[in-house]
């Protein structure tokens, strides 16, 4: 087999059970023995329980790899081209927290692309740095944040020059994907490392017609959720590191002390049996694939009542299909219509629904017809109802470049008092809290912003049709936590 397409650490795992093992060691459900005879719950868990293992002799382990994992790690940079690559057990989320703590110290001065997942500001907290938010330009077909243009980078860093690195997201959840190139020259110019969320990006490394990962320009480290394109458990990520200007040992570090000392071993063989999959991906795999996301696209741009947002084929990852109402009603409202129909999307928003269309080989069926059918059914229950929305809002536009937490660091912030207040007496004051929107986890207002009214009258319709919140405990109340007396 050649050896690009061996998956070692799977292989370990068949092998193990093949001798028949008898378990006298953790986990407690002993190969799967001790589940419930019920049979509609033992045949979802029994199979998988079989490679739930521990650190036993030949099945290595995550935090000081020397065999299968070490093997499957090393597979996996090689087909990325990197100095090194991790597997995450723990999501992209510990991925994102470990690349800032190993790369910055407390007090820093960060750039950092506004429109970042949650865990992007997290991290940013637990290092206890000064984030510079960078505003992104809007996708104003879409309503959503787009790119964040070289000339913002250019500005903050001649009016910060004590900036430590900088942080973006590239692509979006949308699959809507921007040149990062001309951003990470200019950074690696003055010596400042740049770290990117490519969560989305794990199967740009097939080429076109797929956009081009942050790797191929030289990005210091890269985060990718290899369970979002690939055939990957959920929480299955990978870290690659390719910096001269970050210490290896400290990523390697904060991975061992984030994620779990017991680490999952489906997960892991997934995330092994995923980068074989995208590392065998041919000619004719890719040929197959393009042909049925064509045909489905076609099937899609017949129905009158929706349509499908489209652009520049290789700055949108084909992957990526973004569909909105031509009827009036919220993304949300669309995306219940077809949950009815057992169509589940990955995420839907004021405007917008967003399908992910699975990454086929050929010869792989996927119910396209019957998918088409069921979305019709759903259209046509939108049609019947008499919920109708139409927003004449736009998305809330950030300042370009704005210091965060009014030159407050975090500590000083989480020292302060507190109190829950109505939406009406917030504006002007200083959110406590986060407050986002989930999926995608992008925040509408972060901790230590200033509430403007536009946030209110935004929240106010994000509730209004049913989205939901991580944090934002009285949201449903029209209630926000604020900081008590300004800093």
């Amino acid at each position: 087999m050649e050896k690009k397409m061996m998956m070692p650490l799977v292989q370990a795992l068949i092998n193990h059970n093949k001798n028949q093992p008898v378990s006298f060691h953790v986990p407690g459900h002993k190969n799967g023995m001790l589940l419930s005879q019920d049979q509609e719950i033992t045949p979802f868990f029994q199979a998988i329980m079989q490679i739930d293992q521990t650190e036993l002799s030949r099945l290595d382990d995550l935090h000081a790899p020397e065999g299968a994992i070490e093997e499957a790690q090393q597979l996996l940079s090689d087909l990325y081209n990197t100095n090194s690559s991790f597997f995450l057990v723990n999501g992209s989320t510990v991925g994102n927290i470990a690349m800032i703590l190993a790369t910055f110290r407390e007090g820093d001065e960060v750039l950092v692309q506004r429109n970042s997942h949650q865990s992007i500001m997290n991290g940013l907290e637990l290092a206890n740095v000064q984030p510079i938010f960078l505003a992104p330009n809007i996708d104003k077909t879409r309503q959503i944040s787009g790119e964040v243009e070289v000339s913002f980078v250019k500005e903050a860093l001649e009016k910060y020059p004590n900036i430590k690195g900088i942080i973006l997201t590239n692509p979006n959840y949308y699959g809507i994907n921007y040149s990062i190139k001309e951003i990470i020259n200019l950074a690696h110019s003055r010596s400042i490392p740049v770290l990117v969320d490519e969560a989305h990006g794990a199967h740009f490394v097939i080429g076109e017609p797929f956009p081009k990962s942050a790797l191929e320009y030289g990005a210091d480290i890269v985060v990718h959720s290899a369970h979002k394109t690939l055939p990957a458990m959920t929480m299955g990520s990978y870290l690659h590191f390719n910096s001269s200007l970050i210490s290896l040992q400290k990523v390697k570090d904060y991975l061992r002390m984030l994620q779990s000392s017991s680490p999952s071993y489906p997960i892991m063989a997934s995330l092994d049996y995923a980068r074989g999959y995208v590392a065998s991906y041919t000619k004719e795999d890719l040929k197959f694939l393009v042909g049925q996301i064509r045909s489905f696209m076609e099937e899609l741009d017949k129905l009158k009542d929706i349509t499908v947002i489209k652009g520049h084929e290789y700055y949108i990852d084909p992957l990526k299909i973004t569909i909105q109402s031509t009827m009036g009603f919220s993304g949300y409202a669309l995306q219940r219509a077809l949950e009815e129909q057992s169509i589940f999307a990955e995420l839907a928003d004021l405007r917008n629904v967003l399908l992910i269309f699975p990454l086929l080989k050929s010869g792989v069926e996927y119910p396209i017809k019957d998918t088409i059918i069921r979305i019709k059914k759903a259209i046509k229950s939108l049609q019947d109802s008499k919920l109708h929305w139409n927003s004449d809002m736009d998305i809330l536009q950030y300042e370009g470049i704005r210091l965060s937490h009014s030159k407050a660091n975090y500590q000083k912030l989480n020292q302060t008092e507190k109190e829950v207040v109505p939406f009406e007496q917030s504006v002007g004051q200083i959110s406590f809290e986060n407050i986002i929107p989930y999926p995608p986890g992008i925040p509408v207002i972060l901790k230590g912003e200033i509430i403007v009214d536009e946030h209110i009258l935004l929240i106010e319709k994000l509730v209004m049709v049913g989205a939901k919140f991580h944090g934002g405990d009285w949201i449903k109340e029209r209630k926000i936590m604020i900081v008590k007396n300004e800093m």
